[in-house]
C-alpha cells in the first residue's frame, strides 16, 4: 500500500544550526510510528514540518498525498494533532469543547451532537459532560485530548509527547485508545520519552542530533543492539550525542 508519509533527505535550518538533518522514511497505513529522541534530537521540529506547521529548509516531505512545502493547508485538513501541553480550553464544559473543535475540523453540523454523545457514552464521560476541562484529573483531560483530536476521522494523528506526566496506568489506558484509533485505520505518529511506550509501536526511529541513527521493529531493534528493552537501545545510541538540549 501506497505510504500515508514519505520523507526524503529533509532538513531544517535555523540560521547556522541544523535542527533536522536530511531524514528519509515512510510510514504505512495504519502503522503506530514511534518517533524518538532526547530533548534536542529534532523530533518535535520534524513533526511540525510534517503538520504543514513550519516549512521545511530543503528536501521533500509528504503527508496524506500532499506536499507539505507547497500544500500545507492541505496536510492540515487531513491530520489530528495533540501537542505535549495540554491543549483544550480548561474554562468550557466537556461538551463544549469537543463542539469547538469539531467545528474547527470541519466536521458537518449535525453530526457534531451524536457524534459528542456516542464519544462522550465511549469514554464513560457522559456524567462529566457539563465539568469545566479544568477541574478533570490529568489523566482524563488526556484521554479526551486524543479523543477530540482524532473526532473528525483523520488519516493520520500526531502525537507530541501524549502522555508526559501521566502515571503508568493512565499511559496503558491511552495508548489502548490509540490502538483503537489504529483498529479504526488512523495512522498514528507518535513522539514519546517513555521507552516502555516504544515497544508498543509497530515500528520506532530513535534521532540523534538531528539524524536518523535507528529504524525498525521494537524487537529487531533490540537484536540488533543486544539489548533486552528498548531502553538500553536508547541509551546506547543517546550516547552519540553531540549538541545540547535545545
Amino acid at each position: 500500500m501506497k505510504p500515508v508519509i514519505e520523507v526524503d533527505r529533509l532538513v531544517k535550518r535555523f540560521g547556522g544550526f541544523t535542527a533536522v538533518d536530511h531524514i528519509s522514511f515512510e510510514v504505512a497505513p495504519g502503522e503506530i510510528f514511534g518517533f524518538l529522541g532526547a530533548n534536542g534530537a529534532g523530533k518535535t521540529t520534524a513533526m511540525r514540518m510534517l503538520c504543514g506547521l513550519s516549512k521545511p529548509t530543503s528536501g521533500t516531505g509528504k503527508v496524506a498525498g500532499y506536499d507539505i512545502a507547497s500544500h500545507p493547508d492541505e496536510v492540515k485538513k487531513r491530520i489530528g494533532y495533540m501537542s505535549q501541553k495540554f491543549s483544550l480550553y480548561g474554562d468550557l464544559r466537556v461538551w463544549e469543547n469537543i463542539r469547538l473543535f469539531a467545528g474547527i475540523y470541519g466536521v458537518p453540523q449535525r453530526e457534531i451532537a451524536p457524534r459528542t454523545d456516542a464519544l462522550l457514552s465511549r469514554l464513560d464521560f457522559a456524567a462529566e459532560r457539563n465539568t469545566l476541562v479544568r477541574d478533570l484529573p490529568l489523566g482524563w483531560k488526556q484521554k479526551l485530548s486524543f479523543s477530540v483530536s482524532v473526532f473528525h476521522h483523520p488519516g493520520i494523528v500526531f502525537l507530541d509527547e501524549p502522555t508526559g506526566g501521566v502515571d503508568p496506568v493512565t499511559r496503558r489506558k491511552f495508548w489502548e485508545l490509540i490502538y483503537q484509533a489504529a483498529d479504526e485505520g488512523i495512522t498514528v505518529f507518535v513522539t514519546t520519552h517513555y521507552m516502555d511506550e516504544a515497544e508498543y509501536c509497530h515500528r520506532v526511529s530513535v534521532m540523534v542530533d538531528g539524524r536518523i541513527e535507528a529504524l525498525d521493529t521494537p524487537e529487531r531493534l533490540k537484536q540488533q543492539f543486544g539489548a533486552t528493552e528498548m531502553d538500553e537501545v536508547f541509551q546506547q545510541l543517546a550516547r552519540k550525542a553531540q549538541r545540547q538540549e535545545l
